[in-house]
C-alpha cells in the first residue's frame, strides 16, 4: 500500500501545473519561430519578395530569442522547461545550460548572416522552391538540438536538420549537386542509424531517455551494462557527423556543390552539432567512458587536424580548400575532449564558436571572390588586390584568424589547447596543434597570393567594381569578420564564457541538479 501511495505521489508531482516563466518561452522560441516562419514562407512561396522579408524577420527574431536566452542562462544558471507539464524524467525536457545557450547564440548569428547573404546569392527560382523555409527549419533543428535535454529528441532534431539540409543541398538540381547530396545523405544516414541503435541500447540499460536522469544513473550502472559499447557507437555516429578522421570523406565531396550561402551555413553549423553531441555525451552522460577513450579521441583529433590542413594545401578550388579547413578545425575541437581537462574543454568550446563564425565568413568571402573572378579555380585567379585592396585586407584578416595568428580570435583557443596538452604531458598533441596551424597558414596564404597578390592571368576578362548585390554579400561577411576581430583584441569575456562551459561540463552534477531541482523542475509548458 505504501509503495502504491508513493507511486501516486510521484505521478502527481510529475504532473505539477505551474505557469511557465519567460525563460521557458525563450528555450522553446527557436523551435516555435523556426517552424512558424518556415510555414509562413511556404504560404508565400510564389511571392518571393514577401517571403524573403518574412524569412529575414524570422531569422532576426530567432537571434533575439537566442540572445535573451544566453543572458538569462549567464545570469541565472541552467534554464529547464518540460513539455506537457510532466516533470523530469517523465516529460520531454529542454535544458539550456551555458554550452547549449552559447552554441545556440552563435548559430543564430550564422543563420542571419546566411539569410542576408542569400539576398543576392539565391535566385528567385530557388526561393520559390523553398530555400528560406529549409533554412529556417534547419536552423530550428540545429538550435533545438543544442537545447534538448532528451537523448531521443536529440535524434529527432538531427533528423530535422538532416532533411532540411538535404533540401538546401539539392536546390537547383544540378548534376554536381545531386552527386554531392547522395554522398552527404548516405554517410549521414549511416551515422543516424548508429545513433538510433545507441539510443535503443541506452534505453534498455537505463530505462529512461532524459539526459540528466541517465547521467544520474550512469555511475551506479557502470559495470552492469554495455556502457563501453554504447560509447563506441556514439563516438562513431557523432564522429561521422562531425567529419572527424577517418569518417570525413563526405564533407569535401559535398560542401563545394551548393550555392555559397548554403555552403557557408553548412560549414558554420552542421559539423558543430556533432561536436556538441560528443561533448554532451562524453562529459555529461559518460565521463568514465571518456576517461577510457580519451587517448583514442586525442589521436583522432590530431589526425583530423593534420589531414584537414594537408588536404587544404593540396586543393586548387577555393571551396574545397575551405572544406578541408572545416575538417582541420574539427580536430582542434576534439583535442579538448581528448584531454578532458577544464582548460582543454574551454579551448575546444572557444574554438568551436570561433570556427562557426570564421568559417562562415570565409565561405561568404569566397563567394564574393568567385563572383568577381568568374571562377573558384586558383589556377585562373589573380588581380583582385588591384581591383579591391580592402577586400584583400578582409581576406587576410580571416586567413590570420583561421590560422590562429594574432590578434584575432583563432589565437586564444589554440593557446588554451596547447597549454592544456602540455599540462598533462601530451607534447605530441601540442605539436600537432602547432603544426596544423602552420599548415593552415600555408593553405590560406597561398589562396590569398593566388587570388589577390599575383597579376591577372592573360586572356581573362578584367575584374570590375563590386556591384550593389556584391555589397549586400559583403555586409554579411563584414559583420562576422568584426566579431573575430573583437574576440581577438578583447578575448576576456569570451574566455569567461568558455571557462564556465568547461566547469559545467566537468561537473555534470550541476546539470543534473538544474533539471531535477525545485526551482527549474516545476516549470512546464
Amino acid at each position: 500500500m505504501a509503495s502504491a501511495n508513493n507511486t501516486d505521489v510521484n505521478l502527481e508531482n510529475a504532473m505539477l501545473l505551474t505557469e511557465p516563466a519567460l525563460a521557458d518561452w525563450l528555450v522553446a522560441a527557436p523551435l516555435i519561430l523556426g517552424f512558424l516562419f518556415g510555414a509562413l514562407c511556404l504560404m508565400q512561396r510564389k511571392n518571393v519578395i514577401v517571403q524573403t522579408r518574412i524569412a529575414l524577420f524570422g531569422l532576426l527574431l530567432m537571434l533575439i530569442a537566442d540572445i535573451g536566452l544566453f543572458i538569462n542562462v549567464w545570469q541565472n544558471g541552467t534554464v529547464v522547461m518540460t513539455m506537457g507539464r510532466w516533470l523530469p524524467p517523465f516529460g520531454i525536457t529542454f535544458a539550456a545550460d551555458m554550452l547549449g545557450a552559447t552554441f545556440a547564440l552563435v548559430a543564430g548569428i550564422v543563420g542571419l548572416a546566411g539569410g542576408i547573404y542569400a539576398l543576392s546569392d539565391v535566385d528567385s527560382t530557388s526561393r520559390r522552391y523553398g530555400f528560406y523555409p529549409f533554412l529556417l527549419l534547419m536552423l530550428a533543428g540545429v538550435t533545438t538540438a543544442f537545447l534538448t535535454g532528451d537523448i531521443f529528441n536529440l535524434y529527432v532534431w538531427f533528423e530535422v536538420l538532416l532533411i532540411s539540409s538535404f533540401g538546401l543541398l539539392v536546390l537547383g538540381s544540378e548534376r554536381r549537386q545531386l552527386d554531392g547530396a547522395i554522398k552527404y545523405a548516405f554517410l549521414n544516414l549511416i551515422a543516424t542509424t548508429l545513433f538510433l541503435i545507441g539510443v535503443a541500447y541506452m534505453y534498455g540499460v537505463f530505462g529512461t531517455l532524459n539526459m540528466a536522469d541517465i547521467a544520474r544513473k550512469a555511475p551506479a550502472l557502470q559495470d552492469t551494462g554495455p556502457h563501453f559499447t554504447i560509447a563506441i557507437m556514439f563516438l562513431f555516429a557523432f564522429g561521422m557527423k562531425a567529419a572527424a578522421f577517418p569518417l570525413n570523406a563526405w564533407l569535401p565531396a559535398s560542401y563545394h556543390t551548393p550555392r555559397i550561402a548554403v555552403s557557408a551555413v553548412f560549414a558554420g553549423l552542421l559539423t558543430k552539432v556533432g561536436v556538441y553531441a560528443l561533448l554532451r555525451i562524453f562529459l555529461t552522460l559518460f565521463p568514465a567512458d571518456r576517461d577510457e577513450l580519451g587517448g583514442v579521441i586525442a589521436i583522432i583529433a590530431a589526425l583530423t587536424m593534420l589531414i584537414g590542413a594537408l588536404g587544404a594545401i593540396a586543393q586548387t578550388d577555393i571551396r574545397r580548400v575551405l572544406g578541408y579547413l572545416v575538417i582541420s578545425g574539427i580536430g582542434l575541437m576534439l583535442a579538448g575532449l581528448g584531454l578532458g581537462s577544464e582548460i582543454g574543454i574551454s579551448g575546444s568550446v572557444f574554438y568551436a564558436a570561433h570556427s562557426m563564425i570564421v568559417m562562415t565568413a570565409l565561405y561568404l568571402l569566397a563567394g564574393i571572390i568567385g563572383r568577381l573572378m568568374g571562377t573558384f579555380d586558383l589556377n585562373k585567379a589573380g588581380g583582385l588586390y588591384q581591383a579591391s585592396p580592402w577586400l584583400g585586407g578582409l581576406c587576410l584578416i580571416l586567413a590570420f584568424s583561421v590560422s590562429g595568428l594574432p590578434p584575432f580570435s583563432g589565437l586564444w583557443p589554440k593557446v588554451l589547447l596547447v597549454k592544456g596538452s602540455i599540462d598533462v604531458g601530451a607534447w605530441w598533441l601540442a605539436a600537432a596543434i602547432i603544426v596544423s596551424g602552420f599548415l593552415t597558414t600555408i593553405a590560406v596564404v597561398r589562396m590569398f597570393l593566388f587570388a589577390f597578390w599575383r597579376s591577372r592571368p592573360e586572356g581573362l576578362v578584367e575584374i570590375g567594381p563590386i556591384s550593389r548585390e556584391g555589397r549586400i554579400k559583403l555586409y554579411a561577411a563584414l559583420g562576422l569578420t568584426a566579431l573575430t576581430v573583437i574576440a581577438g583584441v578583447y578575448p576576456e569575456p569570451f574566455i569567461q564564457v568558455s571557462d564556465r562551459v568547461a566547469f559545467e561540463l566537468t561537473h555534470p552534477q550541476t546539470y543534473i541538479d538544474a533539471v531535477f531541482g525545485e526551482k527549474q523542475g516545476g516549470n512546464g509548458l
